[in-house]
């Protein structure tokens, strides 16, 4: 008997009666809970898909902190550092900020995790507007500083590098940014204070900028006037063809600024 897959496909012409037969509304189906369409650019692996509604079924029933982290050792202990990361992203994006934080706590036990200030930026970021939730991001930001003066303490850094050389920019003013927007004052002044003022973290005058405004806006103006402070004994070391550059910068916004106001 010849097999149906090699049988050649008709296509059925449609009767009259069938014409005449109204259609029934076209059934689709939605998502199966409450998340949001898959964005560009965006994979999960199988595996990573299948640890975390196995985190998030395992914690149905209790989602209390050691209930969290016991679940989430057991769900996503075995990911490789990729999925685990899209894992944690995923569940932030999702609603689940207290399931992610326990996917974190599995995350610092890897040999591969290092304290990154973006990746706790994005904590920071999607942090739910609660009084509990405030804490739980002071809290964040203590283990982060901590994290970092570890690394030189566990003899991964020298005394003369120190944990805050050559840390990224653009990612410590991102967290600075979303504490501040989150209203965390403290602990961004902690955050600049550790990594600006003592870690000798070489900043731009961006950093000055968002700290010196943010303090303001948060109702640290002691903290405020030191920070600009800072910004003027670090404009009076730049060079100056560096200095004109950035008087060019300030000419061309102020420029723009007026322009667009008139």
């Amino acid at each position: 008997m010849a097999s149906l897959l090699f049988l050649p496909h008709t296509t059925p012409t449609a009767s009259p009666r069938a014409a005449a037969r109204p259609r029934a509304g076209a059934i689709t189906c939605g998502p199966r809970d409450n998340r949001g369409p898959l964005q560009r650019g965006r994979s999960l692996s199988t595996e990573a898909i299948h640890a975390v509604q196995s985190l998030k079924r395992l914690t149905a029933a209790d989602r209390s902190p050691s209930a969290a982290r016991g679940a989430a050792s057991a769900s996503l202990g075995r990911l490789l550092r990729a999925d685990l990361l899209a894992a944690m992203a995923e569940l932030q994006r999702q609603g689940h900020w207290s399931l992610a934080l326990a996917a974190l706590h599995v995350a610092r036990a890897e040999p591969w995790y290092r304290p990154d200030p973006e990746l706790y930026a994005t904590f920071v970021s999607s942090s739910p507007p609660s009084e509990a939730a405030g804490g739980a991001v002071d809290a964040l930001v203590e283990a982060f500083l901590e994290e970092k003066e570890e690394r030189r303490g566990g003899g991964r850094l020298s005394e003369s590098e120190g944990p805050w050389v050559g840390v990224d920019v653009y990612k410590l003013t991102r967290l600075v940014r979303a504490l501040v927007a989150k209203g965390r004052a403290r602990a961004a002044w902690r955050v600049y204070e550790a990594a600006v003022r003592r870690g000798g973290c070489e900043v731009d005058e961006y950093m000055y900028r968002v700290m010196a405004r943010g303090m303001k806006r948060l109702g640290l103006e002691a903290e405020a006037a030191e920070v600009e402070a800072d910004f003027a004994e670090w404009e009076a070391r730049v060079s100056p063809p560096a200095r004109h550059l950035l008087d060019e910068m300030r000419a061309r916004e102020e420029s723009n600024k007026t322009t667009t106001t008139a």
